[in-house]
C-alpha cells in the first residue's frame, strides 16, 4: 500500500504554506517496525519564527529526534507544520515545548526530544531543549537520564 493510499493530504500534492501556527497540518502513518526501536531524526535548519515583542524574525536550526511506536510523522506534514511558524509569535522556549507538544499528541512516540539552535539577537544565542518519555515505562527513565546528561 502507498503512503497516499493511507489517507495522507499532503504528500505529492501541490505545496500551499499556512500564514499562521498551523498544527492541522501534521499528518502520519504506520510504523511498519512498532516492536523495533529505532531514532528516527529531523533537521529543519531553516526555521523561523517572530519574536512577540519586538515583532523581529528569529531563525533556528530545529532538530526533532524520536523513537516512533505505532504512528509516525509524514515528513512535508512536519516541513508546513514547521514552517507555519513563519509568522507566528512565541518565544523560543515555547516554540521548542509547542513542536514537541504537538507531536507528541498526533504519534504517542515511546520517546521524542526537540531541541532549537536559534542564532543569535543581540549577542545571545538561546537553544532551549525539550524531551518526553511515555510515562510508565523504560522511557520515561530515559527521558530522564537524558535530560540531566543534556550538554547545551
Amino acid at each position: 500500500m502507498s503512503r497516499n493510499e493511507e489517507g495522507l493530504q499532503a504528500l505529492g500534492k501541490k505545496t500551499e504554506y499556512r500564514s499562521d501556527y498551523a498544527p492541522e497540518v501534521l499528518e502520519t502513518f504506520v510504523n511498519k517496525h512498532p516492536g523495533n526501536d529505532y531514532w528516527v531524526r529531523f533537521n529543519c535548519p531553516e526555521f523561523t519564527s517572530l519574536c512577540p515583542i519586538t515583532g523581529q524574525p528569529d531563525f533556528a536550526e530545529i532538530r526533532i529526534s524520536y523513537i516512533p511506536d505505532v504512528k509516525m510523522v509524514e515528513s512535508k506534514s512536519l516541513k508546513l507544520y514547521l514552517f507555519s511558524f513563519r509568522n507566528h509569535g512565541d518565544f523560543h522556549e515555547d516554540c521548542v515545548n509547542k513542536i514537541m507538544k504537538d507531536l507528541i499528541a498526533l504519534m504517542d512516540p515511546k520517546y521524542i526530544e526537540v531541541t532549537g539552535l536559534f542564532t543569535p539577537r543581540g549577542g545571545i544565542s538561546i537553544y532551549p531543549f525539550a524531551n518526553y518519555g511515555r510515562p510508565g515505562t523504560r522511557y520515561e527513565q530515559m527521558a530522564h537520564e537524558r535530560f540531566l546528561r543534556h550538554d547545551m
